[in-house]
């Protein structure tokens, strides 16, 4: 299936879909906000990052009369992280950004513009812009179109099979977000328990309401590109994820997923073809599996990592849900 056309998927990136401090330091990490594979990126270079989109652009200048500038250095860690699994997805998957496009991009710059005091929109979406502009603009326009290349290269192919659940507040009773999130995770220590825990476990939910359970379910990611961005997408085989999939519903999903399949297009019905900025977050899930294949340490004062939110999250508790192996099963990779 062609979702769209690469080279102007891959301007409409370039050209503009970018436009879109705490605790002690672990054992060692002594200056080191972040350690990939060894690789330092110190807390000084943070600092530095911080200072600049303070210097240089209204939008820090304002963030930081909020007292919100630990967004914009767990978004520093995070956009490190996220450059060093992009190199090695382009690298393992062939995918390389065509120069012209790079220096075109660069001579008209998007990102040079400082960005205004009052921004519209998403906090954590604004932070992203943000970090983009104080970072090398080339990293963040290379980054940007190699994870819009891998989201092309899969989104028209990839299918999960999952056995999944939903967890709600019943009918008529007013939700309680940290009881909904505490049972999600129940169910998921539970359906990951043993290989044959989540038949058990999805039959009886399914006894009060079939449309809140299934086995063996597939789901295609093309059909819902904003979908596609989730951790379902991205998970291995034999493992099980708790999250929920419109932050702004007070329901969670629970997911363990049984195959992937991405070896040929599958043809399925769009809601509506995805757009240059879900690409850009499809592109990102797609990264979730090179996470096992790098050492990864990040400096308590920036949080931790978040596989689920592909982000930092300022502690475990804050985490947007959890992805648990199935006992007994040996999880695989795509």
């Amino acid at each position: 299936m062609r979702i769209m056309g690469r080279r102007r998927a891959l301007v409409g990136v370039l050209a503009g879909s970018l436009l879109l401090a705490g605790c002690n330091a672990g054992p060692g990490q002594v200056g080191a906000a972040v350690l990939i594979d060894g690789k330092s990126v110190s807390v000084d270079r943070v600092q530095q990052l911080i200072d600049k989109a303070v210097r240089e652009h209204p939008y820090g200048q304002q963030l930081a009369k909020e007292h919100k500038l630990d967004l914009v250095g767990r978004e520093i860690v995070r956009q490190e992280v996220l450059h060093e699994l992009t190199e090695r997805a382009a690298q393992r998957e062939g995918v390389q950004v065509d120069e012209s496009l790079v220096v075109a991009a660069l001579q008209k710059d998007p990102l040079a513009a400082p960005m205004g005091a009052v921004q519209q929109g998403d906090l954590g979406a604004n932070v992203q812009q943000l970090v983009a502009r104080v970072r090398d603009h080339r990293d963040s326009l290379v980054d940007a179109a190699v994870q819009t290349q891998l989201a092309m290269k899969y989104i028209g192919k990839l299918v999960v099979t999952v056995d999944h659940l939903a967890v709600s507040a019943p009918e008529g009773a007013t939700p309680n977000p940290a009881d909904l999130r505490e049972q999600a995770f129940e169910k998921a220590r539970q359906i990951a328990a043993s290989p044959d825990a989540a038949a058990k476990a999805v039959a009886q939910e399914a006894q009060g309401d079939s449309q809140r359970a299934g086995l063996g379910d597939k789901a295609a990611a093309a059909q819902s590109p904003a979908f596609a961005s989730t951790v379902m997408f991205g998970s291995p085989v034999n493992t099980v994820t708790a999250f929920q999939p419109t932050p702004e519903r007070p329901e969670w999903l629970v997911v363990a997923v049984r195959e992937r399949a991405a070896e040929k297009p599958v043809s399925v019905d769009q809601e509506a073809p995805p757009t240059a900025q879900q690409l850009g977050k499809v592109g990102i899930r797609f990264l979730q599996p090179y996470l096992d294949q790098i050492d990864l340490t990040v400096n308590p004062r920036y949080g931790v990592w978040d596989v689920v939110g592909m982000d930092l999250a300022p502690n475990e508790s804050s985490k947007k849900g959890i992805v648990l192996p199935v006992h007994g099963a040996t999880p695989q990779q795509r």
